[in-house]
């Protein structure tokens, strides 16, 4: 028989071995913003063993990113950090830049969100990914070398020919790979995986996790992966973490988090439930496109003339009737977000766009601006979309200021569109950087709205937010689809939002329109294996 002694002993001494085997080690973690009472992050403490993956998750503003940013000693001077993140007996909150500096790429490596911002404009693949193996006095030839073979372990094909693009010449997909293989370069011991594949569809999505899942297997590494979206990381995670309004609300085992939440706000976020699309009867027809195609001309020599074309989307034909939600998805370079730029025509296309029936193919600029109120545009990133140098009020007033209405007039119509979306009047005199993911893609939706538009395009409108903030946006544009008659041309790779929102679903593949038809029927009976796959891929 063991006394209670023994046992607690026992459990002491497995828990220190537990800490000395720790690759990380976080106490008591707590970030305050110098004018502001309300700590950011506070009392975030965890361990991270060699080969573990833990995953914080949260939503938007909870503390997940910042509490990774600040063991790479990377806030703003504004903020201030306490507590301790031990890595191999040393402090990394008490270190110097220069200090984290030999810390950074050797000890812990760290994937950024959004790689388009992330990776340098100006730097060719080869130098954004070879430039710290430089920086330790690597040759060029074995930096060259050792890039190669990175993008061989990311799994991006000719890597002898990638490593020549700039990154606006790269996919989605493959501008997340080259930010992996950056990350690897120095060989961590530990990667940072901050929202890795939020701007990706389901099928890249999981290829990605699989992907980080056997590079850090391959090479024992201990990974924290940051996540808005609980149920992602389900299949990947060994630890979970989930933060709200800066505390662990709650923490353990993944399998216990998953199959017995305590929180109900951990029940929240594995909430998948958007509800269903309304009902939609016979109407008339808004937007007609008819042949519809997207080519981009491929210029070369001095004189910089026209040698081919890249076809962006073939010819397609649809209809969409007055309150009908029409729902695009595909594959990232399917052609979505061509097809919406063509019908707001942001871009040149073949084939004609009916809209109540005029082609605005047809017009020049000066006989299409008074009909741009008609159809109106709402852009994924609402960060880069938003005039940082406006505040709300001028950012709603902008295109009301072009039309023939007083002042009086113009106030009520701001007033209007804030509370249609849900947002108080009080929001007027906020800027972009002070509103949090939500808020701002809800003052981009009332930026359209107060022009009173009989079509709306909305592309990836939610695919940077987090579960809960989704499904009140899903809910407030099928209110507004409900009350006013509202069509929409919804973009996303995200199919849950879509069977919630849409009646009609347009597939798109390599440009090619591979199938269209009604929401249930294309869920239940899919008439491709490509778009069978894209639905089992949304089934995490």
């Amino acid at each position: 028989m063991h006394s209670i002694q023994d046992v607690n002993n026992t459990s002491s001494d497995t828990a220190a071995d537990s800490a000395a085997n720790a690759v990380l080690r976080v106490h008591q973690l707590r970030i305050d913003h110098d004018d502001d009472a309300q700590p950011l992050v506070q009392g975030l403490s965890f361990e991270l063993h060699a080969g573990e993956t833990l995953a914080i998750v949260g939503e938007s503003g909870s503390g997940k990113s910042i509490s990774s940013l600040a063991l790479l000693g990377l806030l703003p001077k504004t903020l201030r950090v306490s507590g301790q993140a031990l890595i191999s007996g040393q402090n990394l909150l008490a270190m110097t830049q220069a200090q984290l500096r030999c810390i950074r790429g050797e000890k812990i490596a760290m994937i950024f969100q959004e790689p388009m911002t992330a990776l340098n404009p100006l730097h060719r693949v080869e130098k954004i990914i070879g430039e710290s193996l430089l920086l330790r006095g690597w040759s060029k030839a074995k930096t060259r070398e050792r890039v190669i073979q990175l993008l061989n372990d990311v799994g991006i094909p000719e890597p002898e020919e990638k490593i020549k693009r700039y990154p606006h010449e790269l996919s989605g997909g493959q501008r997340q790979r080259v930010m992996i293989a950056m990350a690897l370069a120095l060989d961590p011991d530990i990667l940072i995986a901050d929202e890795p594949t939020t701007a990706l569809d389901v099928t890249l999505q999981a290829q990605i996790l699989n992907l980080l899942q056997s590079l850090q297997q391959s090479r024992k590494m201990a990974m924290i992966l940051i996540s808005h979206d609980l149920n992602l990381v389900r299949k990947y995670a060994d630890q979970v973490i989930v933060m709200h309004q800066g505390q662990a609300v709650e923490q353990g085992n993944a399998a216990q988090i998953f199959n017995a939440p305590a929180q109900a706000y951990t029940q929240d976020l594995l909430n998948h439930d958007f509800g269903e699309a309304l009902t939609l009867n016979p109407q008339p027809a808004v937007l007609e496109l008819v042949n519809v195609g997207v080519k981009f001309p491929i210029k070369q020599g001095l004189l910089n003339r026209v040698k081919d074309y890249v076809v962006a989307v073939e010819p397609l034909s649809m209809v969409l009737q007055q309150g009908q939600s029409i729902g695009i998805v595909g594959e990232s370079g399917s052609g979505k977000s061509s097809l919406a730029l063509a019908v707001s025509r942001l871009i040149d296309s073949d084939g004609q766009i009916l809209l109540l029936g005029q082609d605005l193919n047809q017009l020049n600029e000066k006989q299409l601006r008074p009909l741009r109120s008609h159809f109106q545009i709402v852009f994924q990133d609402p960060f880069s979309s938003l005039n940082p140098r406006l505040n709300v009020e001028q950012t709603l007033s902008e295109g009301l200021a072009l039309k023939n209405i007083s002042k009086n007039d113009i106030q009520q119509r701001i007033d209007e569109a804030l509370q249609k979306v849900e947002l108080p009047v009080s929001f007027k005199q906020r800027y972009p950087h002070e509103l949090s993911g939500g808020q701002r893609q809800r003052i981009a939706l009332a930026r359209a709205l107060v022009l009173q538009p009989k079509v709306l395009i909305l592309d990836e409108p939610t695919s940077a937010l987090d579960r809960t903030t989704q499904r009140a946006i899903v809910r407030l544009l099928r209110r507004l689809q409900q009350e006013y008659g509202m069509s929409y041309l919804f973009i996303s790779h995200d199919l849950k939002v879509v069977k919630a929102l849409c009646q009609k679903v347009l597939v798109l593949r390599r440009a090619k329109m591979v199938e269209f038809q009604d929401t249930e029927a294309l869920f239940t009976q899919p008439q491709t294996e490509y778009t069978q796959k894209l639905i089992e891929a949304s089934q995490y």
